[in-house]
């Protein structure tokens, strides 16, 4: 037989193995890896073997008890096999090779399954192929498989085509079948008489003999009974059977062919009628069958006989069947001659010998015939637990099942207790009367069908992360009673089309959902099996590259049998077994896995009640809140302390001093004494007294408080939050708010948690929520929201109903701390006097249970985290490191991560892609990647564990530590390079599991910067790694890391907008300009993009225009730098027109263009033509007419339309900026910061910027039209001229030099803080305008600033003679259009609005209520238009006046008058403007005017001076409308998007 197998161990007596037969040997009977490795070194070969002894396998060799026993034991059976073997003397004489290899491999290939662990047994079949499979001549793997139970009907039994059955056999102890095979392959295709006479022959010769020996025998036709071609000895081929009855027919030469009626009958009793089984065959539909004649020579039946048959043959020549000679047959090992006449004599002398050993072989038969009960307890406990003692919420669960019968319904507590992750569910009517619908009464699930997963719209595309809060149940066949989605199905319309669903669904789990070995697969077989669960069997089984996570439980043994002989299409019947558990109650199910799971099975958890009592929150209820983390009065009390071990609890704890995050049940445990007290720091204490001060208040100050930690990373700040909620969870309370959730999302659950089980709203326990690292902007938001709501339900402001408990890194918490002290806490890695005694203490404790490498994060923070001792225990660490290693290349990647990138990690699964460890078959390989790494690498690696996704992951023990390992390293080896090395591996860049947020880790690495705003140290233009590159003087390096990045990242284009930033700022711009126009070709319409193409060619100019040599250029040597300024300006307004607006708030590219044209015009001014006083006359000009001087004609033939158009250009962008600064908050996102190519300024002052754009602006035009005087940029105030001599441009000029040419630089006056400069400022912009002024005197722009102008004037100086009364502005406002094409500005509509409102109801004219009708109308379409696509959180607001009680112009009060009467810090007077503390300020109250309005239908209204009008306003911070039809009354506030309400309040 021409089978080949790379280690011929199984063809050799042990004595003649080498040490790599050895090895094979060892591998196939599960001895891990390193172990073989140490024997084949020692030089352990086949006779070395059989000598082995325990005390050098412990001691030389190091191996463990449990691998010790199981090779002492399986090498002693193995030597006994074999030994039995070579006793067999003529029995094995006849053998054939293969019948020898069969005989030595057995003992070892299927050691017993329930003798081990299933992480032990996943060892053992850690097997190398030719243990399981052999591989032809041709290079094709067959699979061994086993035969069909003996003298046995099995209802489902089925072969796999091509499979191979174990070699015939000889003689064992005659109840062990001996076997033969016959193909029939070409003589199935005989006529019916001729192919039963094939048949007949066959099968009497054979039962002949079997019946001479005593032993029971198997003749099966359509397995290859020799090498033939392709096929192998064994291979099963399957015939086709047109007619069964032949096979049996064939029996009926019993009768002609045996000698005498009672050899006859015997054979009758012996040879049962054939068995048809089928032949599975992928790649046919065909059907094929093997027939199988099973032989029992029971020994009352042929005792003292000696059978004789004639085989009948067919004759050709007389076209009958003839029978041969009677004559007796044997068998001679796996052969059927006939006995020779010689031998007769002495055969029939031992017939009697075998007849008694016939009769004691049947009776030792029978007194072990009842079956082997395996432990079914321990096979299913560690089936589902991989090994582990108990059941935690370490692994998700996948059900698959099928219809559950009502009885069973009972039984799935243990169901309910399990970690689901999602169920595929084949039971059409599971909602209404199945496990879903008994299931969904205590958990949460969310329905859906396979569509949901895989739809192939990306539009529409879901994934299954939703699972990881709440069951997904997928109703995998249609369901019934349910209007929309699916039909049931049969079998055949199920696998055209939904089985590709399934396929698809199956593998978004195992690749890119759950990390491998998180999760387990369990098949429920509850009634009759159907090929749609057998075909999801075989995607999960070819998903996860193998059976191990797979399980199955079956009630039903007939079931079972069905699922097994269609599942074995993908995996053998013996490893089936090995995973199922069959026969076992669902009952018992039931309660075995109760036993073992760590959590008792509790419907209800408790929370705290006002009274002091307790209510209960159901499982259901609690999963529906699935964007907070509950944390009940009864915490972790339903664990099962009593089935937890020691190690197991030493581990809790260990884990948690090594530097991992703090669970709760580490705080349970201390509670129980069962480990130590964990130490509070001082923050603690601080923290707590701020909450007590704010909870037992008698009225709070505000429903909303917060109180802030800002913590070094490492210090312990998140520990602190969560001892904060520990001890309160009696008293308020208490969730942690999920990551990636929605603020509204978050507020509906904290408002809903805040009243469960509560009728009365005002009187109910305030919910403390700890928000983790959240930035400003979401945590404003969910502020904002939970405001909203208060305010909807009535809640008096005097209630608290939620306290913030925000914990946030920070560099330098103590200065952050400082903005904001009445409220915040800081946590530093310096302990405080009364912390060291604490920690000094605690460490001595820990030192008794622990190694110092198991708490080493303790053992720095009670060091303080001092430089000396980091540094000399990362230089112990790395003393003998090889640098060269894969491991020490994995630490400096962690290293370089974790230094630059806050909470950042790498993902095991990528570790072991890039260690080339396959994990994706074995359960013993669970610690593969543990036991791949250094010494060194095992006390600087913590191994964390997400607790929502369960990604196993890999970072250093502290920040502080991957900072100084990187700084060694670094030695030998640059960050640059690691950094490149990193970026180019391609196995890490390309794995897919977890890919987008490592990804996202190197995005970050290399884009985000330093903000001081964030607690960093200083602000940074480039992250800072590129920052340290360049710093070290290795600019290119940096170049080159960001192109490599560029590509690893599939050319990503904010990574080519941050090389264009870093190439220009080196003054490299050609390149600079190239990877701008690379970034703008990939991200066409995102402003930050095409605004950094701008900005290269503005620092271009600005580079030529401050290195030129002369100081008064010609108008040729200017040519080049105005070719690029206006490349410039032409970027920027490309970016300006982008038609996908990404913010509300305008274009920043608008700014670029104003930097670009004043600083291109003062270059114009002192080119030689124009410097001269003449010259400038020439050059004003030249910009604002028709006129062109002959010297710049030629040189400048290309620029003249664009310089021509530059004064109008600037003037609409300073008026486009300043519109802008006047609807919207100037607060920039942390996302954006990143991206922002602007200058500092513009960012963080754009007003200020504005103002002094303005002056720079129009102070060019003054210099040019006075020739006699040089005007540098200057705000003074003595530049005015009588208003009559003043043309329109000049007086444009004018004003706008003085600050008045835009309403932003008019209302920044307001910020003044010396309002009689500014009024004084003021005056003077008033008086450039003409007295007895009339609409007609002045443009829209004009008019619109001078009106300004009057209320910033009556807002500062009250009686300046200046002033004009109400009435007279409000008449010069009518020029303003409210409708139609001409509609005026918005800063028009808005001066409308207030100027025309009303001091009481009752006084607006209709005309007037007509106007202020029109204007806030168009004021609210405009802002419509303006925010479309734009989120809130960029969309906020300005509100810039409010209404006062006193009349006239007095009634317009300005937002700083209200500001400068609330007092604290920034951060204070932040929260009390989001908190509505404002409002109940007594000067403020005093001040503003209560305004009143209805709500109706979610609308607030006031009237709008005519009987049928109404005005609708909008209610703004946490003034939100109560529910349903209420005469209210609140403040009244203008802003550009109408006007807006602030604290609503119901009359009474």
């Amino acid at each position: 037989m021409s089978v080949s197998y790379p280690a011929r161990w199984h063809e050799l007596p042990s004595d003649r193995w080498t040490e790599s037969h050895v090895s094979s040997w060892l591998r196939c009977i599960g001895i891990k890896e390193n172990y073989i490795t140490k024997l084949e070194e020692e030089e352990v070969t086949g006779p070395v073997l059989t000598t082995l002894h325990r005390e050098f396998l412990s001691t030389t060799i190091g191996m463990k008890g449990g691998q010790i026993e199981h090779l002492l034991k399986k090498r002693d059976e193995f030597l006994k096999s074999e030994s039995n073997k070579l006793k067999k003397g003529s029995d094995l004489s006849h053998k054939s090779k293969e019948d020898i290899k069969e005989n030595l491999l057995l003992p070892g290939q299927e050691p017993n399954p329930s003798s081990q662990k299933p992480c032990d047994k996943a060892e053992r079949e850690n097997i190398p192929t030719e243990c399981s499979n052999i591989t032809t001549s041709t290079g094709v793997t067959l699979s061994f498989c086993d035969y069909q139970k003996f003298d046995q009907r099995e209802k489902n039994g089925r072969y796999i085509k091509h499979n191979v059955l174990p070699p015939e056999t000889g003689i064992e102890n005659m109840i062990v079948p001996c076997h033969e095979y016959k193909s029939l392959e070409i003589a199935y295709k005989l006529e019916s008489k001729k192919l039963q006479t094939k048949v007949a022959s066959e099968v009497l010769r054979f039962a002949c003999a079997c019946m001479n020996m005593r032993t029971n025998g198997t003749i099966h036709f359509g397995i290859m009974d020799k090498i033939k071609g392709k096929h192998q000895h064994g291979e099963i081929i399957g015939i086709p059977v047109s007619n069964q009855e032949d096979f049996v027919d064939a029996l009926d030469y019993i009768e002609k062919c045996f000698k005498g009626s009672t050899q006859q009958s015997d054979a009758r009793n012996c040879i049962r009628n054939p068995r048809f089984i089928e032949v599975i065959d992928k790649e046919t539909t065909e059907k094929t069958w093997v027939i199988e004649y099973d032989v029992v020579p029971k020994a009352s039946i042929v005792k003292d006989k000696l059978y004789s048959v004639g085989v009948p043959k067919f004759s050709e020549k007389d076209n009958k069947v003839k029978c041969e000679e009677k004559v007796p047959y044997y068998r001679v090992g796996a052969n059927t001659p006939r006995i020779p006449d010689d031998d007769l004599v002495h055969f029939i002398q031992q017939l009697r010998e075998k007849d008694q050993q016939r009769e004691e072989a049947e009776s030792s038969s029978n007194q072990t015939a009842v079956d082997f009960k395996e432990d079914q307890k321990r096979k299913l406990s560690i089936l589902l637990t991989c090994g582990k003692t108990y059941m935690d919420d370490s692994l998700f669960y996948i059900i698959v099942t099928n219809k559950f019968h009502p009885e069973h319904l009972d039984s799935i507590g243990f169901l309910v207790q399990m970690n689901l992750f999602c169920v595929f569910d084949f039971d059409p009517d599971s909602k209404t009367s199945g496990l879903c619908g008994r299931y969904k009464k205590q958990k949460a699930v969310d329905l859906h069908f396979l569509d949901y997963y895989v739809s192939d719209n990306p539009l529409e595309k879901a994934d299954f992360k939703s699972c990881f809060d709440r069951t997904g149940w997928i109703f995998c066949n249609g369901r019934n009673n349910f209007p929309g989605g699916e039909q049931t199905c049969d079998e055949k319309t199920w696998i055209k089309t939904r089985k590709k669903q399934m396929k698809k669904a199956v593998s978004l789990i195992c690749n890119d959902t759950l990390p491998r070995r998180s999760f387990v697969v369990l098949f429920l077989l509850m009634s009759d099996v159907e090929q749609p669960l057998i075909e999801t069997f075989h995607e999960f089984y070819a998903e996860m590259n193998g059976h191990d996570f797979l399980a199955l439980i079956s009630e039903s043994k007939e079931n079972y049998k069905k699922w097994s002989s269609l599942a074995q299409v993908s995996c053998d019947m013996s490893t089936l077994r090995d995973i199922s558990i069959v026969e076992m109650p669902l009952s018992h199910v039931d309660a075995t896995v109760q036993s073992i799971q760590l959590s008792k099975n509790k419907p209800t958890r408790t929370l705290p009640v006002l009274n002091g009592g307790r209510c209960f929150l159901k499982s259901v209820e609690e999963a529906m809140l699935d964007s907070l983390e509950i944390i009940s009065v009864d915490q972790c009390d339903d664990t099962k302390l009593e089935i937890m071990s020691e190690d197991e609890i030493q581990q809790i704890e260990s884990y948690f001093y090594r530097g991992g995050k703090i669970d709760w049940i580490n705080f349970w445990l201390a509670d129980k004494h069962k480990c130590g007290d964990i130490i509070k720091r001082d923050a603690y204490q601080e923290a707590n007294t701020i909450l007590e001060n704010i909870a037992h208040r008698t009225k709070a100050i505000r429903p909303i408080e917060s109180v802030n930690i800002y913590h070094q990373p490492g210090s312990g700040g998140s520990t602190v939050a969560r001892q904060i909620l520990w001890s309160w969870r009696t008293k308020v309370r208490c969730a942690v708010v999920k990551l990636c959730k929605e603020f509204t999302t978050v507020c509906e659950h904290a408002v809903r948690l805040r009243e469960h089980e509560k009728i009365d709203k005002n009187n109910c326990l305030p919910v403390l929520l700890l928000l983790e690292d959240r930035n400003a902007d979401y945590i404003d938001d969910l502020r904002r929201e939970l405001g909203n709501v208060i305010a909807t339900k009535k809640i008096s402001p005097s209630v608290l109903c939620f306290i913030l408990l925000i914990c946030n890194r920070s560099n330098d918490p103590e200065r952050m701390c400082r903005a904001s002290p009445s409220q915040t806490v800081a946590v530093t890695h310096k302990l405080t006097t009364a912390e060291k005694p604490l920690f000094t203490k605690k460490l001595e404790q820990l030192k008794l249970q622990f190694q110092p490498e198991f708490i080493l994060t303790f053992v720095l923070m009670s060091e303080e985290f001092s430089k000396s001792y980091i540094k000399d225990f990362v230089t112990n660490i790395l003393d003998k490191i090889d640098h060269s290693s894969r491991i020490t290349r994995l630490i400096r990647f962690v290293a370089l991560l974790n230094c630059y990138v806050e909470d950042s990690y790498i993902s095991v699964s990528h570790c072991e892609a890039s260690f080339g460890i396959d994990t994706h078959v074995k359960r013993a390989q669970y610690h593969a990647f543990v036991d791949h790494l250094s010494d060194e690498a095992r006390l600087i690696f913590i191994h964390l564990r997400d607790g929502s996704t369960h990604i196993s992951s890999i970072r250093n023990i502290h920040p502080l530590v991957a900072k100084e390992i990187l700084n060694q390293l670094s030695a030998n080896l640059p960050q640059s390079d690691i950094a490149m090395d990193l970026i180019t591996d391609k196995v890490l860049i390309n794995h897919r599991f977890d890919r987008d947020e490592f990804l996202k880790f190197i995005r970050a690495l290399l884009i985000r910067r330093n903000k001081k705003s964030r607690g960093d140290p200083e602000d940074t233009a480039f992250s800072p790694l590129i920052e340290h590159i360049i710093k070290i003087g290795s600019v290119q390096k940096a170049v080159d890391l960001l192109k490599a990045a560029y590509l690893a990242l599939g050319k990503d284009a904010f990574v080519a907008q941050q090389l264009a930033r870093l190439l220009y700022t080196k003054l490299r711009f050609e390149e600079a300009q190239e990877w701008a126009e690379e970034a703008k070709s990939l991200a066409p319409y995102d402003t930050f993009v095409l605004d950094t193409l701008g900005q290269v060619y503005k620092r271009w100019f600005y580079h030529l225009y401050d290195t030129l040599e002369e100081k008064e250029p010609s108008p040729e040597r200017g040519t080049e730098i105005i070719r690029i300024a206006l490349k410039g300006i032409s970027a920027f307004r490309a970016s300006e027109k982008t038609p996908k607006k990404e913010t509300a708030s305008l274009n920043r590219s608008y700014y670029g263009e104003v930097d670009v044209g004043c600083r291109l015009l003062k270059f114009l001014s002192g080119v030689d033509v124009f410097s001269n006083n003449t010259g400038k006359s020439d050059l004003m000009q030249y910009l604002l007419t028709d006129y062109i001087p002959a010297e710049v004609k030629k040189p400048w033939q290309m620029f003249h339309q664009q310089l021509k158009g530059l004064q109008k250009s600037l003037c609409h962008t300073l008026e486009c900026i300043s519109e802008d600064l006047s609807y919207f908050q100037t607060d920039i996102s942390e996302e954006d910061e990143e991206l922002d190519a602007r200058d500092p300024e513009q960012v963080y002052n754009p007003r200020e910027w504005l103002t002094r754009k303005s002056a720079v602006y129009a102070g060019f035009f003054c210099t040019l039209l006075d020739d006699s005087e040089q005007v540098a940029e200057s705000n003074s105030t003595d530049i005015a001229c009588p208003a009559e001599k003043l043309s329109p441009f000049q007086r444009h000029m004018k004003t706008y030099q003085l600050g008045g040419g835009n309403v932003t630089s008019i209302l920044s006056l307001l910020y003044d803080r010396d309002p009689q400069r500014a009024g004084k400022k003021l005056e003077t912009i008033i008086s450039m305008y003409p007295e007895n002024l009339t609409w007609n005197d002045l443009n829209q722009i004009e008019l619109a600033n001078f009106i300004f102008c009057q209320i910033t004037l009556n807002c500062t100086l009250p009686g300046s003679s200046k002033l004009m009364s109400l009435q007279k502005l409000q008449e010069l406002s009518k020029r303003f259009v409210t409708k139609g094409r001409n509609m005026s500005s918005a800063s028009a509509l808005f001066l409308l609005s207030l100027l025309f409102w009303p001091e009481t109801s009752n006084e607006l004219s209709s005309t007037g209520s007509r106007i202020l009708l029109s204007a806030i109308d168009a004021l609210q379409r405009i802002y419509e238009q303006k925010i479309q696509h734009v989120s809130p959180r960029k969309s906020r607001i300005v509100t810039h006046f409010f209404l006062a009680k006193a009349k006239g112009l007095n009634k317009i009060v300005h937002r700083s008058a209200i500001e400068k009467q609330i007092k604290g810090t920034l951060s204070e007077r932040k929260l009390k403007w989001l908190g509505g503390e404002v409002w109940k300020t007594r000067e403020v109250v005093q001040l503003l005017k209560r305004v009143e309005g209805w709500t109706e239908n979610g609308n607030l209204y006031v009237k709008g001076g005519t009987k049928e009008s109404k005005i609708r306003v909008f209610p703004r911070y946490s003034a939100s409308l109560p529910n349903g039809n209420e005469c209210v009354t609140f403040y009244l506030g203008f802003s550009y998007d109408g006007v807006v309400a602030f604290d609503v309040l119901v009359m009474e």
